[in-house]
């Protein structure tokens, strides 16, 4: 057996559950939101059943209890199948933090920061990571649904490959191949995939699977049927088109698709006009899609002075690269206009790296990040950051402790857990959160109990992120505040109260495990899961 057929789990003799594998014929062909699909299907069967991604690109990190950082994507999935997050279901994230080069963050901690080049010599030192996370998953759940990156068939890296056939091949899982016939050509995608990969790889493949299709799927049966003449493999069925806003995005997100929904809002006098800095290197901006799915709200993605206009609230998101896109953000005039916002009262919110940025320095002696060293920061608040070798990866529980323009303790907002429905004050209100950092940022004046949140960690309780002393700016480390509805509705009724409009009722948001829901139930309709399950020794009832 050579290096590049690496042993079958099934050869080692060992009781390990089933497995099935998705891989597309490109990124974005829809193996994430099929594998989340999945996961819940064969939950709902009665299985315990995990995902797996063996290597992630993304920016979008979620933390698992432990304080391990695993790819988001994984996180939803695991959402998906009713199981803890752990960092096996993703042994491999690379966080990119320029044009060339990423963190590579292995069983959930930041190891190393490598070029292409330098990380595909790391493939002997992660292959076995990879395939011990693996079997670790298999040992404990009667099926493991794994998911590919990318393309199998990029034959100019074939042999570094630890994330599409060489775990197919290892664990002797059935592949299922899914084409996204948006972008066009995917008969050609389909085919052409197949038949680039060695003839021992196109046997896992056990059928095909067309994706986001809108029309007429019979339209497409002849096609199907030439594709197997040609293959020898069915295709399983045809996903149509979904809208999915509820479910947390994998990357960043879609900035056409976002501008073309803010200028669709533009018409709306009364919406309240919420202007986000759109950073090259921006991380976990998921968080605010539950914003811009509210009703009255225009998010706007900004790239430069000309656009800001005059919004009610400005956010600097969170980035893997704070200096670099703190530069960015000066180049494109943003610096400017972000201070003249501040002077006319307009709020700003800094998230992570952006809340980095409102302070008056930033140093980065030690080339965590980047090699600009030092750099001073927009002096909105009385704070500086020095970057650190060690990485904070934690979830926590937060309250809202300091009165901002934003929200404060007293804001009556109806409690999670009331069964009547009843208001509170959003200091009682316990928030869920998560923080992913490398800066350790020390106060340099302002006046005591300028914090904004009170966070919760392990029985202990401690100040966490600033508020200006007119209450305008606000910053903390905390990613996902946003994604809790207590304080989304307290910041919309203060941001709807400064405009003078009316605030409309808060409408019920589709929640990410009905969205889930949803979704399983399309891919039952569209797609033959019965034949999948057999493929990898399994049943599914009869619905």
């Amino acid at each position: 057996m050579t290096s590049g057929a690496p042993e079958r789990a099934e050869e080692t003799g060992s009781a390990l559950g089933r497995v099935l594998m998705v891989q597309g014929t490109s990124s974005h062909a829809g193996k994430t939101t099929l594998v989340a699909a999945l996961c819940r299907i064969f939950a709902r069967a009665g299985y315990r059943v995990a995902p797996f991604k063996a290597q992630n690109m993304s920016n979008n990190a979620a933390v698992t209890d432990g304080g391990g950082e695993i790819g988001r994507a994984q996180a939803l999935q695991a959402l998906a199948a009713g199981v803890p997050i752990t960092v096996d279901m993703n042994p491999v994230l690379l966080k990119p933090q320029s044009d060339r080069a990423s963190q590579v963050v292995v069983l959930g901690r930041a190891r190393t920061t490598r070029d292409a080049r330098a990380y595909y010599d790391m493939r002997a030192e992660l292959w076995p990571v990879v395939t011990g996370a693996l079997d670790r998953l298999r040992a404990s759940y009667d099926l493991v649904v794994i998911e590919g990156a990318g393309s199998p068939a990029e034959i100019n890296l074939a042999r570094y490959d630890i994330v599409n056939m060489s775990v197919a091949r290892h664990a002797g899982a059935p592949v299922f191949l899914v084409g996204d016939i948006e972008r066009g050509g995917v008969f050609a995608a389909l085919y052409g995939t197949t038949m680039l990969l060695p003839e021992a790889e196109r046997a896992l493949i056990r059928g095909f699977i067309i994706n986001k299709f809108r029309g007429d799927a019979s339209l497409l049966d002849p096609g199907f049927e030439m594709l197997e003449e040609r293959t020898g493999i069915p295709t399983l069925g045809v996903l149509p088109y979904l809208e999915l806003s509820g479910l947390p995005a994998e990357d960043a997100v879609d900035w056409g698709a976002a501008r073309a929904r803010a200028a669709a809002g533009a018409a709306a006098r009364d919406s309240i006009d919420i202007a986000v800095a759109q950073l090259p290197r921006v991380a976990n901006l998921d968080e605010l899609q539950p914003l811009a799915r509210e009703t009255g709200v225009r998010l706007r993605f900004v790239r430069d002075a000309a656009e800001m206009g005059e919004p009610d609230l400005i956010i600097i998101p969170g980035t893997k690269s704070t200096l670099a896109d703190l530069h960015w953000l000066r180049e494109r005039g943003l610096e400017r206009v972000i201070r003249a916002a501040r002077e006319r009262g307009t709020p700003i919110l800094g998230i992570c790296g952006g809340f980095q940025m409102l302070g008056r320095r930033i140093s980065d002696a030690h080339g965590v990040e980047s090699s600009a060293g030092e750099m001073a920061g927009l002096e909105l608040l009385p704070f500086d950051t020095a970057f650190a070798g060690d990485k904070v990866t934690r979830t926590v529980t937060a309250v809202v402790a300091g009165e901002s323009a934003l929200w404060g303790p007293g804001d009556a907002v109806a409690l999670g857990g009331d069964p009547e429905g009843g208001a509170g004050p959003l200091g009682s209100a316990d928030l869920s959160a998560y923080e992913i950092h490398m800066g350790r940022t020390e106060w340099t004046g302002g006046r005591p109990g300028m914090h904004a949140f009170e966070v919760r960690v392990d029985g202990r309780s401690a100040p966490e992120g600033m508020i200006s002393e007119d209450g305008l700016v606000v910053g903390s480390y905390m990613h996902g505040l946003l994604e809790n509805a207590a304080l989304r509705t307290a910041l919309l009724r203060r941001l709807a109260a400064r405009r003078g409009v009316a605030r409309p009722a808060a409408g019920a948001l589709e929640g990410v495990d009905a969205a889930l829901g949803r979704l399983a139930d399309s891919v039952c309709r569209h797609l033959d899961v019965a034949a999948m399950a057999r493929a990898c020794g399994l049943e599914l009832p009869r619905r």
